[in-house]
């Protein structure tokens, strides 16, 4: 058996479909992990005991590819380290230095196979900036795919881990293999989820309060929006920031918390991120952007830690 494990967002998807599509394969098995959770969780490793050939794209989890037992390839493009597992042929140009935008680009590199699947996964991890790229523009050309309709495309395929539908985000490699890229515009499962998800953002949206040209948005929802929402407060709406706060997303608490560029200049995010994991939350980020997840009860807690740096 042919066994593919692959991120769950619209580059991991169109990494899958090039792989199928490059090695003519008729049979195969494509997985996803728990969405959100980067490890192999007990499905894929009883899948990979059973497997007698195991491709991982673009998901970097090079802990767990060395543990694997079958024949391996690993194509990625996020920083790791050398894989040592012998049984692993690891395909990753940022072990020599490079930077490459997308997993679905070194894919087709190394396949020699080219089409609108390996541009759209550019378009899902770096949005807008992709359209920068001539190689994306002319293979987003050659497909009759305009700029529009490709970010339509993200957003659809992107549906699927966005409403936690583990199944859909599998299914979405066959969906991807049995379509004309145009008329997965007009999908209608996909088309639905979407409608859904913008309906949930906007009314998140609505419910920001202003403090000090801040906004704090409270709601719950099962949908993994809380990045969406907040970006949309700050980048679209002009606020300083954005406190976003799901109470309820999947039995747990979320907390997401943006900055201005601007406002990096005062706010240091990486003593925000400290603190907060101090209360024994699972927290993370970056200059501008702090991501936690907690036990519902830890929010109000985590919440008081933010609205410090709201003065």
């Amino acid at each position: 058996m042919n066994l593919i494990v692959h991120h769950w967002d619209t580059d991991g998807i169109t990494s899958a479909a090039l792989l199928v599509r490059a090695l003519k394969l008729d049979e195969f098995t494509n997985m996803t992990a728990p969405i959100g959770e980067f490890r192999f969780d007990g499905r894929i490793w009883e899948a990979i005991e059973k497997a007698e050939r195991l491709y991982v794209l673009d998901f970097n989890v090079p802990g767990e590819v060395e543990k694997v037992k079958v024949p391996t390839l690993f194509i990625d493009h996020h920083t790791q380290p050398r894989i040592g597992n012998p049984l692993v042929e690891q395909i990753n140009p940022s072990l020599n230095g490079e930077y490459w935008p997308a997993n679905s680009l070194v894919v087709s590199e190394h396949f020699g196979i080219w089409n609108a699947w390996s541009a759209l996964g550019v378009v899902g991890d770096i949005g807008e900036k992709a359209f920068e790229l001539e190689g994306v523009r002319k293979l987003l050309d050659r497909e009759g795919l305009p700029r529009e309709g490709a970010l339509r495309l993200v957003e659809l395929i992107d549906s699927n881990y966005i409403t936690m539908d583990r199944g859909a985000v599998e299914e979405a490699v066959y969906v991807l293999l049995g379509h004309d890229v145009r008329e997965l515009l007009e999908y209608e499962p996909w088309v639905r989820k979407a409608e859904a998800i913008r309906e949930a953002i906007e009314e998140a949206v609505s419910s920001a309060e202003e403090r000090n040209g801040f906004a704090i948005a409270h709601f719950e929802s099962p949908f993994n929006i809380i990045s969406k929402v907040a970006r949309k407060l700050v980048w679209e709406l002009g606020y300083r920031g954005a406190v976003v706060i799901n109470g309820n997303f999947q039995g747990k608490g979320q907390l997401y918390f943006r900055i201005s560029g601007e406002e990096a200049e005062r706010i240091n995010m990486g003593e925000v991120i400290e603190r907060i994991k101090a209360l024994g939350t699972n927290a993370g980020g970056k200059r501008e952007v702090l991501g936690c997840v907690c036990g519902r009860d830890k929010i109000e807690d985590a919440l008081k830690i933010v609205e410090e740096y709201l003065r």
